[in-house]
């Protein structure tokens, strides 16, 4: 059972994962296919280099947000809680400040 340290410590890195608009594209892209995306792939469709790709993932996947499985020499994504996601962005939309 988590504290309640352990569970504030936990939104915040989810949080702090979703505070970064690269990552949220990140997220949408690999939340939008069929299947499992290879981090090339992702780091293409951004145009941005596969390194600074691969950073985003791994504070997503810290976030519990992304699976990273490898696939020979390759890194594939999977997204994780993707209705949670989906569910929590449309909640933030409608807040007004």
């Amino acid at each position: 059972m988590q504290s309640s340290q352990e569970k504030i410590d936990h939104v915040c890195r989810v949080f702090d994962a979703l505070s970064n608009p690269i990552r949220l594209k990140i997220l949408s892209i690999v939340s939008e296919t069929k299947r499992p995306l290879h981090i090339k792939a992702v780091a293409k469709i951004l145009e941005m280099d596969y390194a600074a790709v691969y950073r985003h993932v791994e504070l997503l996947k810290k976030a519990g947000l992304l699976q990273i499985y490898e696939v020979g020499r390759s890194r594939v994504l999977s997204p994780l809680h993707v209705e949670d996601l989906k569910r929590l962005l449309e909640s933030a939309d409608h807040i007004k400040l």
